[in-house]
């Protein structure tokens, strides 16, 4: 069971990874990026407020880039919250992509290190039978080695299980930059977009968008 815990543990490292180098990506700048986005369309340049959204990444520039577009064609207020509703689902999608994978892993790694104990058990005490008395060296050996796989699952669930609750605490964090991004663009498109006020989402209902 030594093989597909390495496995484990290298397919792991790997998610954690790119999963660390994703969302500090998509932090990166993104508080930045809403201030500046609100600070332009006040003057209403919405164009130069597309822009600079458009040049950042992360989720919540991609909501803004969605809404202002929605805003500079006009369209109304049902069509744009179906704009910003989307692309928050797929960006979400985009965050939450491997987290399946370490938590499988945390779930695994130590069921697969407690199937290696019992397994090496029972070649442990078949080694006995087979001898015909007990060694008390024989039998310390064996024990000594079906264990080795249970730490080692144990090694690796318990590291996997911290970064996955800290990739779900920086993932929450991030939909609440959306949830602000959302906001930012009901905001501006009350202001200046072509439609009547009551066409369009109430902006305080945030969570109607359901990034979660």
């Amino acid at each position: 069971m030594m093989y597909p815990l390495v496995m484990c543990s290298l397919i792991a490292l790997g998610v954690m990874i790119a999963k660390t180098w994703t969302l500090y990506v998509a932090h990166k700048n993104t508080r930045k990026v809403l201030l500046e986005v609100e600070e332009f369309a006040e003057e209403g340049r919405i164009t130069e407020a597309l822009g600079i959204a458009a040049a950042r990444p992360g989720p919540a520039a991609a909501i803004l880039v969605a809404g202002l577009k929605r805003i500079g064609q006009g369209d109304d207020g049902k069509e744009l919250a179906s704009a910003i509703r989307t692309t928050g689902t797929i960006e979400l999608g985009f965050l939450e992509r491997g987290l399946v994978i370490l938590a499988t892993i945390a779930n695994v790694a130590p069921l697969m290190g407690f199937l290696g104990t019992v397994v090496g058990m029972i070649l442990a005490f078949a080694a006995i039978e087979a001898a015909g008395d007990v060694d008390p060296t024989l039998v310390a050996g064996g024990i000594k080695v079906a264990l080795l796989t249970t730490a080692t699952g144990l090694l690796i669930a318990i590291p996997v299980n911290i970064g996955y609750n800290f990739f779900v605490t920086r993932i929450d964090e991030l939909i609440m930059q959306m949830e602000q991004g959302a906001q930012k663009v009901l905001d501006i498109a009350y202001t200046h977009g072509s439609g009547t006020k009551s066409t369009f989402v109430n902006p305080e209902a945030s969570d109607s968008f359901g990034f979660e």
